[in-house]
């Protein structure tokens, strides 16, 4: 609160609006500058075969549109970003996002109940975590890879209290990282991961019973868990001082206890 950043965005969000085609999908995709943009931008979709995956076509100034298609041909869960000079600035500002090529054979990524969309970044502001107002970009603490603000979805809190389902339920997190620097280790609090397609990979078997999961920067992954007993379950990047850069979030479940899995008293001011 009262920290303030100028937003770089695909759609006024960090992360960018969740793509979802089929395999074997032709796509066609239009990209539009706003007019009141400063900037140049692009898209590079690591999803697309083709020169700078796209963003060597839809290069825009402001005001300007570009469109261009192209045939998703591996499945899997891929980031996009802003492409365009310094392509880590643009990235730093907030501009990336995840397309998912859904494969043609439902088995290979079996349904699930719930979904989520969770993404990790990077913030690089001059004054130290906490220095109220508006923050302009630190190019030497970017280019050292020392940012004061490491968060899921665009900023401290941007996926606390978000998402919610019930004992029973099957639910698969899209988790991506926008970096720029850092490689995230992926974890939630009191879950084991069921099945988990490494770097979004999906066409051969997933990992199974996993506890944390890596996830490169300009990278992703899929993870699946049941939900058997009831609680808040944190997210956080296993790196845990990141914790206090503010990155966390939570998934809040509610449903009948299930004591045979899980049976206790739970503590005020537990840090799980």
């Amino acid at each position: 609160p009262g920290v303030v950043m100028n937003y770089w965005t695909f759609d006024g969000l960090i992360p960018g609006p969740f793509l979802r085609v089929l395999e074997g999908d032709t796509v066609k995709l239009t990209l539009t500058n706003d007019p009141t943009s400063l900037h140049m931008h692009n898209i590079d979709l690591h999803a697309v075969t083709g020169p700078g995956g796209g963003a060597a076509v839809t290069d825009v100034k402001p005001g300007e549109s570009k469109t261009f298609t192209f045939k998703a041909t591996n499945p899997g869960l891929y980031v996009y970003h802003c492409a365009h000079p310094n392509v880590g600035n643009h990235m730093a500002h907030g501009m990336y996002g995840l397309i998912l090529v859904q494969p043609k054979n439902a088995t290979d990524l079996p349904a699930v109940d719930k979904e989520f969309y969770v993404m990790q970044g990077e913030f690089y502001p001059k004054g130290p975590m906490g220095t109220k107002g508006l923050q302009v970009m630190d190019a030497q603490k970017f280019l050292d890879g020392k940012p004061e603000y490491i968060v899921f979805n665009g900023k401290v809190g941007g996926a606390v209290n978000k998402m919610t389902a019930e004992t029973g339920q099957t639910v698969r997190m899209y988790v991506g990282n926008g970096g720029v620097n850092l490689i995230s280790s992926f974890h939630v609090i009191g879950e084991i991961f069921d099945r988990v397609f490494p770097e979004g990979a999906i066409g051969s078997a997933p990992h199974k019973n996993v506890q944390t999961t890596i996830v490169p920067a300009g990278g992703s992954t899929i993870v699946d868990f049941a939900l058997q007993v009831p609680g808040t379950f944190v997210l956080v990047d296993h790196a845990l001082a990141r914790l206090d850069r503010g990155l966390y979030g939570n998934l809040k479940v509610t449903g009948p206890e299930n004591k045979s899995i899980f049976d206790g008293v739970m503590s005020t001011g537990s840090g799980h």
